[in-house]
This record gives C-alpha cells, structure tokens and sequence, in this order.
C-alpha cells in the first residue's frame, strides 16, 4: 500500500476547511448560503453585520484550503482526516500536500497538468452586481500577469461555468444586431454618449458586410461606450434591471452597456458556461461555480474596483446570440452530470430525498465533494462518516463514493471533478 508523507496507509477521503471571500456584493450575514457554509466548516461564528460573498474550494493562494490531521474530530468516525482552520489555524495547505502526494491527482491529470488541481470550486452568494468583467484566455493571462502580477495574480485562463442553486440572474454576452438596433433607437441616452456617428454605424450595418466587419463595429461603439465620462443622464423609464442597477451603481456608465448584454434567469439545476474573453456580470442569487484554478479579472463597470477599459474592451469575443444554457444529463435518479467545454472541469449535481442512496463510480481524477443541504453519510471503502452542510471533502483519483442519507433528512451534494472528456480523449 502507498503512503502519504506523514507515513501513514494513504486515506482516499481528506476533509478540507476552506476559505471564505467576503466581497461588498455578497449577502449579508445569516442570509447568506456562503456564511452558514463557512461558519459550519471552519466552526467560527458569522459576523452579522459582514458580507459573505464566496465560499473557495481549491488551492489556489488567494483563497487556499487546507488538510490538516485533528484530534477534535466532529463528526468523523474511522480515520477520514479532518481540516483545520484556513482563517489563521494550523495545518498544510491542501496545494502542499498535493505537491507532497501527486498519486491523489491520478497519472492522466499529472501528464497533462503537471502535480496542480487543475480546478477552482466555489459557491456563491449575491446580493447586488458583481462587475462587468471578462476573463482573459491564456496567452494574455501570462502577459497581464508578467506586467502587473499585483493586480493579475496568475497566468492561467479562467473559464467557468455557474450553476444555480437559487434563481440566479445575470448579464452575459452581447444581444443580437437586430436587438442592438432596436436599443439604439428606444435608448437615445446611448448615442448621446457614444454619439451619432458611432451609434449610425451599427443602424446601417448589413449582415452581409459579414461576421468580422460586425464584430469591429461592435468593438468600436462598445469601447466608445465605457471609455466616456460617468456623468450619464440618470435613468428614470427604462426596462427594471438597468433602474435597479442605476440605484446600485449611480452614473456608471456600466449601466447604460446592460442594455447591450443578454439577461439571463436561470432555474435552479441549470448552469452557464463562460469561456475565455467573453463578457458577463452576475446580478442576485446563489450558485455553484467551478473554473480553471485562476483568479484573473478584468473590469470595466458596475464596480468600484479599478478598471481596465481598454484591455476589455479589446479582448473580447463580441460574440452575439442567447447563451447555452445547460440542464444537465442524468446519471441516476437523483444525480446530473454538467459538462461544459472546457478541459479542467464538470460538476456533478446530487439531490438525495430522504432515505436515498447514490454512488459516484471511480475516475481518474481527483473531485472536491461539498454538502450545501441536509445530513448523510459517505462511504469510500473503508472509511465512513457522516457529512452535513458546509462538509467539504478532496477524494483521489480512482475511488468510488458512496452516498446515504440520514433517516430524517435529504441531502444535497456537488463534485467537482476533471472534466471526463480529457481522460476519454487519451484513452
């Protein structure tokens, strides 16, 4: 049997304690999924009057979980190890110990990422606006980080996908033209900004001067737009989000480009996937996110953090058309597999009534499990314990899971794991 560096058999199950991001649009104290998550994981209380914005589950260094071996077990039974604090306890980043223990992330993931989790996992909570941001792919991620490696903290692109728990809404990608142009003429307080030149191009454009040409006129008025000066007209007719953004965020000029972005509902169970260069902003609600282990960001509104106008602006896809929205496949009664394009990631989605059971077979990767409802148990032969909301746990490559619930309760539980196309690819 192999060992893990602190010579003991090798556990396929480590919890982990995770950190908590507590961002001014988060929800506030109690109210917020993340706080009651946090304050279960880390055993510490929830400050009433703090925003609690994101619950991290990973390694990267901005907000990094740990595996630490405890003698104040809580609810651990036969050898599952336990976490210590990620807010000033002791223990050993759970990044170390991968890097101590590389078997856990399997041989596929370590050829073709090297000794790294390849994803970051998060929940979130929002109670107003996050930024209207972007991304950067991987190539301008290595530029941005190179050149302000204080503001851009790592070279890795970010693509991700959200996954509601709550009705989630949010702001992705551009309308059509045919939409754009309707805006155009139902929003004078646009080509006031931007003026009539700029505005007129997209009014007399023809689909048949082609994709590209469009995409140029659309980079040319949309930077036009968030390059001008805030002291906007205040809005006072206008469709309820761009009021209500205007209320939160007053003469931001980012108010004003809502009206170009696709407004998205999302139902609890679906998701969104975000790739590289691609414009969004996330407005209310509470989801499930995962992403390549990055915390890279470009803003451009809707934010009082700094802003890189021009570096969004001319990264961007201009992409146009209604986003995918994902419903899931199921795997079993109660469980559905998300899969989004995107190598470093899927999450699974498991929703046990009370009394029921589920299995997660063995793949070659490493997944992050994380209870958000309810009391159950989980085995991995031959360990068992019970987990309840906010239990989060890393299992290694090649082992199987088995789930219950308790007698009196469902439970809800996410994975996240290695996108299984990557390991189908090289099979």
């Amino acid at each position: 049997m192999s060992t893990v560096s602190n010579g003991s058999p090798q556990r396929r199950v480590h919890r982990l304690r995770c950190s908590v991001q507590n961002y001014d649009w988060g929800r506030i104290g109690s109210l917020s999924r993340v706080a009651r998550m946090f304050s279960s994981n880390s055993g510490l209380q929830i400050d009433e009057a703090a925003p609690y914005a994101e619950f991290w589950m990973g390694t990267h260094e901005s907000g990094p979980s740990y595996v630490v071996e405890s003698t104040n077990t809580g609810n651990n039974n036969n050898g599952v190890s336990v976490v210590g604090s990620a807010n000033g306890g002791s223990g050993v980043s759970l990044k170390s110990w991968i890097d101590e223990n590389p078997n856990v992330l399997g041989d596929e993931v370590v050829e073709k990422w090297g000794v790294t989790l390849p994803f970051l996992f998060k929940v979130l909570s929002v109670a107003k606006p996050l930024s209207i941001q972007a991304h950067p792919n991987k190539e301008l991620a290595g530029i941005l980080h190179k050149a302000r490696p204080d503001v851009f903290k790592d070279g890795n692109h970010k693509p991700e996908m959200a996954l509601a728990l709550t009705e989630f809404e949010a702001l992705c990608g551009f309308i059509s033209l045919e939409e754009f142009k309707d805006v155009l003429q139902n929003v004078p307080e646009i080509a006031e900004v931007v003026g009539n030149d700029y505005a007129n191009q997209v009014l007399d454009f023809s689909c048949r001067a082609g994709e590209e040409k469009l995409k140029a006129v659309l980079r040319s008025i949309f930077t036009r737009l968030m390059s001008a000066s805030n002291e906007i007209r205040q809005l006072t007719d206008k469709e309820q989000l761009v009021l209500q953004l205007e209320k939160q965020y007053p003469a931001d000029v980012g108010v004003l480009a809502a009206f170009l972005f696709n407004y998205v509902k999302l139902n609890p169970g679906e998701a969104l996937c975000i790739g590289a260069n691609e414009l969004h902003a996330y407005l209310r609600g509470e989801c499930i996110e995962c992403m390549a282990t990055s915390d890279n960001v470009v803003r451009a509104g809707l934010t009082p953090k700094n802003r890189d106008v021009q570096i969004l602006c001319s990264m961007l896809t201009y992409k146009q058309g209604v986003p995918k929205i994902l419903q899931g496949v199921p795997l079993n009664p109660y469980t559905k597999r998300y899969r989004p394009p995107f190598d470093e990631f899927e999450v699974d989605r498991c929703i046990l009534p009370q009394g029921a059971s589920a299995v997660f077979p063995a793949v070659p990767g490493p997944s992050v499990f994380v209870v958000t409802e309810g009391e159950g148990t989980i085995y991995a032969a031959p360990f068992e314990d019970v987990v309840v909301e906010g239990d989060v746990l890393f299992v290694s490559a090649n082992t199987r899971i088995h789930l219950r619930t308790a007698s009196e309760f469902g439970l809800h539980m996410y994975r996240a794991g290695v996108n299984g196309r990557s390991f189908e690819a090289s099979s």
